[in-house]
């Protein structure tokens, strides 16, 4: 069990295998939420970022899905612990055809795998194979789900490699989900763009919002 926020989170991980990266957190922050908002995190894993979006935004109730039962037992362990069974609805299933009803979502967020099927070595380790490679589903099918599950002006929010950029605005705009802010974040000062943080609306107007760039782990450190 590891501490974050201070001692506010508490969260079992496994030692060997899937564990969540600083990713994760920087898109709990970005992630625009308004009180009351019902949230849909696509796969959840352990469940950080429903369960930091819970600790330190006004929301209604969030529905972590997760394929992959030994997470999703993780998760439903996690939001025991932080006391936030009530708010937090933790449901196994696959992220490309969640059994979640269509427009139920003011939010969908995800910290989605980040590579093609035939680019680079498979990890060995099956979790961390899922989360950092496409075996599963596509970008195009994933943001298609999110899109069915957004109700009138919902926004989906994602973090993805600041290479792939112009692909997901790509695909985001094929399924009506129109980019309205990005945050590019560095790892320092010297080095090129690392990742991108992305929030699209549901039908809304053309018109982006390039937010100041991002430096390090930001506010957050994971130890």
């Amino acid at each position: 069990m590891d501490l974050f926020l201070e001692g506010r989170l508490k969260l079992i991980q496994f030692k060997k295998g899937y564990r969540f990266s600083i990713d994760a957190v920087l898109l709990s922050q970005f992630a625009a939420v308004q009180p009351q908002d019902v949230v849909i995190d696509l796969g959840t894993g352990c469940g950080v970022i429903p369960l930091i979006l819970l600790l330190t935004k006004p929301l209604g109730h969030v529905f972590a899905l997760e394929i992959q039962p030994e997470l999703v037992r993780q998760a439903w362990r996690n939001a025991r612990l932080n006391g936030l069974e009530k708010m937090m609805d933790v449901v196994r299933g696959d992220f490309c055809r969640p059994p979640l009803a269509s427009g139920s979502a003011n939010l969908v967020i995800c910290n989605p795998p980040y590579r093609k099927m035939k680019s680079g070595r498979i990890n060995p380790d099956p979790q961390k194979a899922i989360a950092r490679h496409e075996l599963l589903g596509s970008l195009d099918s994933l943001l298609r789900a999110g899109a069915a599950l957004l109700a009138k002006k919902g926004r989906f929010a994602l973090v993805y490699p600041a290479a792939r950029l112009t692909e997901v605005f790509g695909c985001m705009r094929r399924v009506n989900l129109e980019p309205k802010r990005v945050r590019i974040h560095y790892p320092d000062l010297v080095s090129n763009a690392k990742l991108a943080l992305i929030e699209a609306t549901l039908g809304g107007r053309p018109g982006l919002q390039i937010l100041p760039p991002l430096l390090g782990q930001g506010d957050f450190s994971i130890g």
